[in-house]
């Protein structure tokens, strides 16, 4: 089997048939292969850089705009038309200030937590499909590689705020292993449900099966339960206890320094682009739509949808205490997502 047919999307290796052809004439065996790979694997990692920068940009720009309106203040004003530039202009102050690294902290885990944190959703997105041709790493699997690599966040959180040698810091990192344990298994339960409904773990074939109906709609209970314990695993409020700035100061950020903050703040609408792609995916049909737009298309205008509802909810909502979340988690989102299962394995499987 040719290397070619091992890249999952058709895109992608049409683009290496492209190369390979265009090299054959100077390149021959093992390196033309290598080669052609390398730079195809290279567009599709900067297709997908300049997707999810152009989305933290916009969005970064629209939520203090709404935030401000919100809260009957300023927003972005004096630095281009409506603001658009003044996330420009800060990102530059950001990272032009220097890097402080507390004398307390575990310098090497201090230093490289927040970009392994960056690192493992770039390579999320690797095996979460654009359109049905347009994917960078295809199995059977991928929806279950994808919530493990999602699941090591908060992980990844306890090592960046322990390692700072704060307690304000470390409080943040307990909180975030005790949050997850209390929406982890609701996530699990109705990712089993879809699986039961598509008999697979494959994305295409969850979005492909939703040809007729949405899972929304056959699965409602389990959208609401998704999308609340999402919230949580992605640090959105009203669940963003991790950074909670009335108790914790910044929790596990309190002693970053401006450039790291800076990867900060593009990680957070990464992720909330990450997490509207999978709300996409699983429930609303993902790149189905009417033929008059293509498939990128219409999963881009679910995932600006779901955006801005994220965005609205932090407008209009409050933190919750760490008590009440748990309390949300065990007594409430754990037994909706098991009546979830029951109701589908009832309705659609038994």
């Amino acid at each position: 089997m040719s290397v070619a047919m091992n890249i999952s999307s058709p895109d992608i290796s049409n683009f290496f048939n492209y190369v390979q052809a265009l090299f054959s004439p100077y390149l021959q065996g093992t390196a033309l292969t290598e080669i052609s790979v390398l730079i195809a694997l290279i567009i599709f990692a900067i297709v997908l850089s300049i997707i999810f920068s152009v989305f933290a940009y916009v969005f970064g720009w629209f939520e203090r705009k709404l935030m401000a309106r919100a809260q009957s203040r300023h927003g972005p004003t004096y630095v281009g038309k409506w603001g658009i530039l003044q996330n420009l202009a800060d990102l530059v102050k950001l990272i032009a200030k220097e890097n402080i690294i507390p004398d307390n902290a575990d310098k090497i885990l201090f230093q490289t937590a927040i970009p392994a944190l960056l690192a493992l959703f770039v390579f999320m997105l690797a095996f979460i499909p654009l359109t049905d041709g347009f994917i960078g790493m295809h199995t059977g699997v991928s929806l279950l590689v994808v919530f493990m690599f999602l699941s090591l966040t908060p992980l990844i959180v306890f090592i960046a705020g322990w390692s700072s040698g704060n307690k304000f810091s470390s409080i943040a990192a307990q909180r975030s292993v005790v949050m997850m344990l209390s929406y982890e298994i609701p996530i699990v339960l109705v990712i089993a449900a879809i699986a039961m409904m598509t008999s697979s773990y494959s994305f295409q074939a969850i979005v492909n099966a939703q040809s007729s109906y949405w899972y929304i709609m056959l699965m409602p209970l389990g959208f609401v339960v998704f999308f609340i314990a999402l919230l949580g695993e992605l640090d959105r409020p009203p669940f963003d206890l991790r950074e909670a700035d009335s108790e914790l100061i910044a929790g596990w950020l309190t002693d970053v320094s401006a450039p790291y903050y800076g990867l900060v703040l593009f990680l957070d609408y990464l992720r909330m682009f990450v997490g509207a792609l999978l709300i996409s995916l699983l429930f609303l049909g993902g790149w189905l739509g009417p033929s008059f737009l293509p498939e990128f298309a219409w999963l881009m205008i679910k995932v600006v949808a779901i955006s801005v509802f994220v965005i609205f909810i932090r407008a209009t909502t409050v933190r919750m205490r760490i008590d009440r979340l748990l309390r949300l988690g065990w007594l409430y989102l754990m037994p909706l997502s098991v009546v979830n299962l029951l109701i589908t394995f009832v309705l659609f499987i038994g």
